[in-house]
């Protein structure tokens, strides 16, 4: 009998799979990272190749480490990297040009005419998010429009869109679904997330053929096959979910008012605001937290570019770090409130700035600085980031109380001391460090029959690591102060 639940992490950086219990008991992992690509300033791209590669390998990987064939796995589920765009050939299968990451910034110029034009407030309506070369509706635009004879393909109906998931989704079951999710729809800027149906109004402003666009489903659905060809025998793909919406559901944020932050490759802080569509007056974003039975759950989200791939940066460009583990004991002589401030804005400022011109900087150094300060102020600077946004979502009339966390960087204790002590909220790590896997786990659990309902689910959740403020409010203020005059400087304003 099937026993497993086989769950797609696939991230900015690498491509992981997991092999769970239905009960959420992770059994065995494969991962593999892929190559960054960065062909000019602010460009950041993948090859979509390599994203499938690493997916597919990954899958084997965690399968033959657990011992467990094809008839061992009862379901699929997948969560992605969100907004990371891929146009591909509809009867190849292969994509026209490198996928456009979430982190690139080359359609500023976009969003900048679009906005002149007075089309801001119509995006933001329509679809509560913001014109940010985050989303992937003007990097679809820019492919169209840019690489040569995708436009008159596109037209002719021979071009597929998709996010990451889409991608993936179409690949595994050899080109016979082309599909998505509500959350990976409502990251898109072409999504209605009050009708929960594409916006053709946003679509013809863009210059988007409806003839790319997947069908948009519930995150626990029927979303076809993986083919025999890959992992042994057809296997059902349950559920789909971009991965800070799925942490939330990893993190059991059920109920509203209830805050996930999630550390990865950036940071993305999600609130539960249940059946209200949440209008942000503080720059943050209006999203679909998950959709189940056409039922739509919202959020807020703030995002920050540059969290985890700021300690990569110390590790890879400034040799700062042989590993990145070694971050923590480096920085934990080094006070919170520290004289170096790191603003790392290396591709521009998300929430609740938005600024892609913005650039990053250090300040405050003395001659006393050395790595041990560097590595702490970018360490800070991810908390200082985190207090931007629950500030926003405060006055927002969010009451900020706890913070679950979650993502690769809550394995650095001194980080989760620091993001307590500068936010004065009280953090807790919880029983799994993979909230985003666990979460599509549970969606999958949950179409397959294991749970009746996400309440049925609360329980996976227990606090493991529970942390509290020690910073004095005065030092604390003075911080925020220096950080927010830090933050004007590089502003391109």
């Amino acid at each position: 009998m099937s026993q497993y639940i086989l769950t797609i992490d696939q991230g900015t950086t690498s491509s992981r799979a997991i092999l769970y219990t239905p009960d959420m008991k992770v059994v065995a992992s494969g991962q593999e990272e892929f190559k960054q690509h960065y062909p000019d300033n602010g460009w950041v791209e993948h090859d979509p190749e390599d994203i499938w590669q690493t997916v597919l390998r990954s899958c084997k990987k965690a399968m033959v480490k657990a011992g467990a064939s094809a008839s061992d796995v009862q379901g699929i589920g997948i969560t992605n990297q969100r907004e990371t765009t891929v146009v591909w050939d509809k009867h190849s299968g292969e994509p026209v040009c490198r996928a456009i990451v979430w982190q690139d910034r080359r359609t500023s110029d976009i969003c900048r005419e679009l906005q002149e034009q007075g089309l801001l407030s119509k995006f933001h309506n329509s679809t509560g998010l913001r014109l940010d070369p985050y989303f992937s509706g003007t990097k679809l635009k820019w492919i169209l429009d840019n690489v040569k004879g995708a436009r008159e393909r596109a037209e002719k109906g021979d071009l597929l869109f998709g996010t990451v998931d889409t991608f993936l989704l179409w690949r595994f079951s050899k080109g016979q679904v082309h599909a998505t999710d509500a959350t990976n729809a409502s990251r898109t800027l072409m999504f209605n997330i009050h009708k929960q149906e594409w916006d053709q109004e946003l679509l013809e402003i863009l210059g988007v053929p409806a003839s790319m666009l997947p069908e948009v489903k519930d995150n626990a659905a029927e979303f076809g096959q993986c083919d025999a060809e890959w992992l042994g025998r057809d296997i059902p793909i349950c559920s789909m979910i971009g991965d800070q919406h799925s942490a939330l559901v990893g993190q059991a944020c059920f109920k509203p008012g209830m805050i996930k932050s999630t550390y990865g490759t950036g940071c993305f802080a999600v609130v539960n605001t249940g059946d209200e569509i949440r209008v942000s007056e503080n720059n943050l974003l209006t999203t679909v937290g998950y959709r189940l039975q056409g039922k739509t759950t919202y959020a807020l989200e703030g995002s920050i570019f540059m969290a985890g791939a700021i300690i990569q940066w110390l590790r890879d460009s400034l040799g700062l770090l042989e590993k990145s583990s070694d971050a923590e004991k480096l920085a934990e002589s080094v006070p919170h409130d520290q004289s170096e401030i790191m603003v790392p804005a290396f591709t521009g400022l998300g929430a609740p700035y938005w600024d892609p011109d913005a650039r990053a900087a250090i300040f405050g150094m003395t001659r006393d600085t050395g790595a041990k300060q560097l590595v702490a102020a970018a360490i800070h600077s991810v908390a200082l980031q985190t207090e931007d946004l629950l500030r926003a979502m405060v006055k927002d009339g969010i009451e900020v109380k706890t913070l679950r966390v979650d993502g690769g960087m809550v394995k650095n204790r001194w980080f989760l001391q620091a993001l307590a002590s500068i936010t004065a909220v009280e953090t807790v790590t919880s029983n799994t460090a993979e909230a985003t896997a666990q979460g599509a786990t549970m969606l999958a659990a949950l179409q397959l029959g294991h749970y009746d309902s996400l309440e049925a689910m609360e329980k996976l959740w227990e606090a493991k690591e529970q942390y509290q403020p020690k910073l004095e409010e005065s030092k604390r203020e003075d911080l925020y102060q220096r950080w927010q005059s830090a933050v004007a400087k590089v502003r391109s304003e």
